[in-house]
This record gives C-alpha cells, sequence and structure tokens, in this order.
C-alpha cells in the first residue's frame, strides 16, 4: 500500500502573517520577510504532523492510493478522512497495462472517520494476481487556513511555534508533542478496535 500526496499546500493557504504574530515576532522592519521560508516549513511540518496523529487531511489537496488487491471487497476503507470525492479507479495488469474502471460501479460512502470505496454491485473490480489498483481522490476538512476549525488552527500554530522554539533541541523523544496539541486534536483521532485494543 502507498499513499502519495498529488498536490501540495499551497503557501498562499499558510498562515504565515498569523503565525507571526502567534510567535510576536517583530513588524514594521525592512527585513520582515526574512524568516518566511523557515515559518512555512515549520508550519507544512505541524499540519503533516498533525494529520499523522488524527489520520485527518487539514487543508484540502489530491491523493492517489496503490494497494495489491482489496481488504474488503464490498467496501475499501481509505486512508485519511475526510474524502470529498473519488477522482478515478485504476487497475494496472501484471504486465502494467492499465484499465479505468466505470466511475458507475463505485461510489464513495462519506465518513468523517472512515470513508469507503463501495461498489454499486457486489463487489468491487477483481484485481488481477500481480496487478493494483490506484484510488484518486480529494480530502481535507477545508478549502482553505480560513476554513477551518479554530481547534485545529490553533494546534497548528501551537506545534509550529513548539517547533520554532525548539528547533536546535535534539534531546526531545520521538513523537513529542506538547500537551495542549494534544489536547486539542484528541477529539480528532480515529477510534480503532481490534484485539481488544482501543487507540
Amino acid at each position: 500500500m502507498m499513499l502519495i500526496e498529488e498536490t501540495a499546500i499551497a503557501d498562499a493557504a499558510l498562515p504565515v502573517d498569523q503565525f507571526k504574530a502567534h510567535l510576536r515576532l517583530g513588524t514594521g522592519f525592512a527585513e520582515d520577510n526574512v524568516q518566511d521560508e523557515v515559518l512555512k516549513s515549520f508550519l507544512r511540518a505541524a499540519i503533516a504532523a498533525i494529520e499523522a496523529r488524527t489520520g485527518k487531511v487539514l487543508i484540502e489537496r489530491d491523493f492517489s492510493w496503490s494497494l495489491n488487491g482489496w481488504r474488503d471487497p464490498a467496501g475499501e476503507v481509505l486512508p485519511v478522512a475526510p474524502v470529498g470525492a473519488i477522482g478515478a479507479v485504476t487497475l494496472t495488469d501484471a504486465a502494467g497495462a492499465e484499465i479505468v474502471v466505470d466511475a458507475g460501479t463505485y461510489r464513495l460512502e462519506r465518513d468523517a472517520q472512515r470513508p469507503r470505496l463501495r461498489s454499486t454491485g457486489a463487489c468491487l473490480p477483481k484485481v488481477q494476481t500481480g496487478g493494483s489498483v490506484k484510488i484518486s481522490f480529494t480530502a481535507g476538512m477545508a478549502g482553505d487556513w480560513g476554513g477551518l476549525l479554530a481547534d485545529l488552527g490553533q494546534a497548528v500554530l501551537l506545534l509550529a511555534a513548539h517547533y520554532y522554539e525548539y528547533r536546535d533541541e535534539t534531546a526531545l523523544g520521538a513523537g513529542c508533542m506538547p500537551f495542549g496539541v494534544t489536547s486539542l486534536i484528541q477529539r480528532y483521532r480515529t477510534v480503532r478496535f481490534g484485539a481488544g485494543v482501543t487507540q
């Protein structure tokens, strides 16, 4: 399985000025924008970390997901949420030949936690032995920063500020995320049940 981000978040969609205000950086100087590229990188890192922790895509963009076979032929759970639209489903055979599946044979089952690609018939199209299937889709909670829920926006700013303040620190543990951030994103995390474990 491989999830690929086909389109990145545009620089214009990043709240650089809001982040500067959050950091209380000085303004009105000739070189106000000297740190913009660094600030953008911290914002992108914070967004990526929160998306990885929650399984939710914050700012809308295009993805493709490749599989060697269906886990459930009746309906495949997509790897991130929320999914707004399925662009295409493409089957590839063992020789590398591609066939675009008729859009009338599948549908998107929308869900905030576990969206699915569903068949409109008995099951999804068969993936040949040695072949694969690629699902192209658009996912995201908001079209731009202004449409993002306030608590998630605040979590991004807090985590980006944490990265900025501790940018030279090497002693922090792996996966370190400040308590304020984890508490803000907790309700968006996907709950998974299996083998008696809840995550």
